[in-house]
């Protein structure tokens, strides 16, 4: 399967390997190499909005045969989108909502929930970040702190900007990132001269995607309307500069696609759709041996599993 964007870029999907379908629901992963060794986080649950959620951790020395490492969960909470952050400190850290209350989601309420481990199999017991109903998708290490991005799951909806030192005191460094037509779920990179690019997702008005950049000390963003709708946005600064994003697409058949982010078009362009359909996206992007490896969830299959993809893309 082999795919050209309107830039040029070409990507072909080497490979893809069903890592996990043992329950009725498998899906919103993230992978991540740690200590040379592979990791994929994802949630279990009975549905794709159910009051059982609990986080699976599998590892991998290959990426190819997978066993199961963790479970974690919350006493009388739903378990959500696991994000994984490589701490300078050199441990894990693990990153989720737990959503408290039966659904439908307007009636429950959310917080955001940290592990941390040494090793990636024993995890420390889960500690609350941030504030109630403000729900921080992902974070990243850049330099001497820890960003992350979270969006309110109430009215009035926004999202905001959040700084730490450590990675557990979370402080809000934006009280407003963005506020215009439901934004929520995000992707967040830094470049090595400290330029940050948030690739944000939105649900209402027009429902367009925005990519927000900004420079040192972050208080301060420039948006462009990419003019696409997305979901489950994950965002990877590639060695050689490029953008790389992992998408919901919603024109024409659902399906989870790489795409080519080019900030100063305010272009997102595809370059290869994953075998996907129906229930699907969420991805976790790692740049490892010349190749970008993708987890993913997609009932394409019938069932809602998840996924692992070998994307090849050409030199830039």
């Amino acid at each position: 399967m082999t795919a050209t964007s309107t830039s040029g870029t070409t990507a072909r999907v080497r490979a893809v390997r069903r890592i996990a379908d043992a329950a009725p629901h498998s899906a919103f992963t993230d992978l991540v190499r740690y200590r040379d060794t592979w990791w994929c986080a994802f949630r279990e649950g009975d549905g794709h909005v159910s009051d059982d959620g609990v986080i699976r951790v599998l590892t991998s020395p290959d990426a190819r045969t997978w066993r199961p490492a963790a479970v974690l969960a919350r006493p009388s909470g739903d378990l959500r989108d696991p994000r994984f952050v490589v701490r300078p400190d050199g441990r894990l850290q693990l990153l989720a909502a737990v959503a408290s209350g039966p659904p439908p989601k307007a009636a429950q309420t959310f917080r955001t929930v940290s592990w941390l481990s040494d090793d990636g199999q024993r995890w420390s017991d889960s500690s609350l970040l941030g504030e109630q109903d403000v729900w921080v998708w992902q974070a990243v290490w850049h330099r001497d702190a820890m960003y992350g991005v979270g969006y309110a799951t109430r009215e009035p909806r926004f999202v905001r900007l959040y700084r730490s030192g450590d990675g557990l005191d979370l402080q809000p460094w934006v009280p407003t990132l963005f506020a215009d037509g439901y934004p929520n779920e995000s992707g967040l990179a830094f470049a090595p001269d400290g330029t940050a690019y948030c690739l944000l997702r939105r649900d209402r008005d027009s429902a367009t995607a925005q990519l927000g950049l900004a420079h040192p000390p972050y208080r301060h963003w420039e948006w462009t309307d990419l003019g696409v709708r997305v979901g489950g946005p994950a965002l990877r600064r590639l060695p050689d500069g490029r953008l790389i994003a992992g998408v919901r697409r919603h024109d024409g058949p659902v399906r989870t696609a790489i795409c080519l982010l080019d900030p100063e078009r305010g272009e997102l362009s595809e370059l290869v759709a994953l075998p996907s359909g129906g229930d699907t996206s969420y991805p976790g992007l790692v740049w490892h041996g010349g190749l970008l490896w993708v987890s993913y969830y997609s009932s394409h299959e019938g069932r809602t599993c998840v996924y692992l993809a070998e994307v090849e893309l050409d030199p830039a």
